[in-house]
């Protein structure tokens, strides 16, 4: 399928991406600003209903934020912990965006949302942040109760490098015997940083987020070359793949990372693994932040918040 009308003055428009960046925190001040500007007029504003607060945790070396975004409705909830993209090296809690994806998710699917300032490359490489945000699903069970969090319920998700942390995390937590998840989300996934698959060729220019972009944003992530076919950085490249949560993977059709999610959903049925992947038909990376100009990322939305409530129900029995 084409690329969606709407998106064609979007991505004409769309600024170039550097190939390099020297002063790191003055692209992330620039990030901040030029995303609060653009989203103004492209994201719908955030369902009321929910709680936002703000608490310290402690990680390996240091501590990180977590906003806890909870309904109003009586607990305890299900949880789900929201991981941001921005390539590793940008994105934030702060932002409007994982702000309003925060709140969707706690009012719209009644349950409480944890999100995690999970640190950032290239001062804090790999694995750091999938650490950070393990560290952060780790806090969660452990404070169910002062959360009014079911611990048994509990799914995780994110977009582009978040998404690539949700799965590294599921991994890990596999691995380590840690919490059980009941369901990842994974949108635009990034999930072979070898950037191999054809769709880097396909989609790399032209779309908005480049393939050259996401050549640089893994380079200054990953500590040393090898790192790339590690599992935590590149899920699909894993060597077992099986006892992993069920999976719900939404690409878009025209993003450099399409290719991924279709894969690692097939690798995932093959290891006996429930995994959808829901193909979003004529839609760039960041669609979904569009939710004030495209009925697809309206619908988009909607799609998530469905399955996260139907994950809810199949795993209470309600509505069974």
């Amino acid at each position: 399928m084409p690329l969606d009308p709407l998106l064609e003055p979007l991505v004409a428009a769309a600024p170039q991406l550097p190939e390099e960046i020297e002063d790191f925190d003055a692209y992330r001040a620039q990030e901040e600003a030029n995303s609060a500007s653009a989203l103004f007029d492209v994201l719908e504003p955030a369902p009321e209903g929910a709680t936002r607060r703000e608490v310290q945790i402690p990680v390996k070396n240091g501590s990180i934020t977590l906003h806890i975004f909870t309904p109003a409705t009586p607990g305890p909830h299900p949880a789900h912990l929201y991981l941001h993209g921005g390539g590793w090296i940008g994105g934030s809690i702060h932002s409007k965006y994982t702000a309003v994806v925060c709140a969707e998710r706690a009012v719209l699917a009644d349950c409480v949302v944890v999100t995690a300032e999970y640190r950032k490359a290239p001062e804090y490489k790999f694995p750091t942040a999938i650490d950070d945000s393990y560290a952060a699903l780790l806090w969660t069970v452990d404070n169910a109760l002062e959360l009014g969090i079911q611990p048994g319920l509990i799914t995780i998700g994110g977009g582009s490098a978040g998404a690539n942390l949700a799965a590294g995390v599921a991994l890990k937590s596999r691995d380590e015997a840690g919490p059980r998840l009941a369901l990842q989300i994974l949108e635009v996934p990034a999930l072979d940083l070898t950037l191999a698959a054809p769709s880097y060729a396909r989609y790399g220019t032209g779309y908005g987020i480049t393939s050259q972009y996401i050549k640089t944003c893994v380079r200054y992530y990953l500590d040393k070359p090898e790192d790339v076919r590690h599992p935590y950085a590149s899920p699909l490249l894993a060597t077992d793949v099986s006892g992993l949560p069920p999976a719900y993977i939404l690409p878009a059709e025209c993003d450099p990372l399409c290719d991924d999610g279709e894969a690692y959903a097939r690798r995932l049925i093959e290891s006996g693994v429930p995994a959808t992947n829901s193909l979003q038909h004529g839609q760039i990376h960041g669609s979904a932040a569009l939710t004030k100009l495209l009925p697809a990322a309206r619908a988009w939305r909607d799609e998530v918040i469905e399955v996260l409530r139907g994950t809810h129900a199949a795993e209470t029995g309600e509505g069974l």
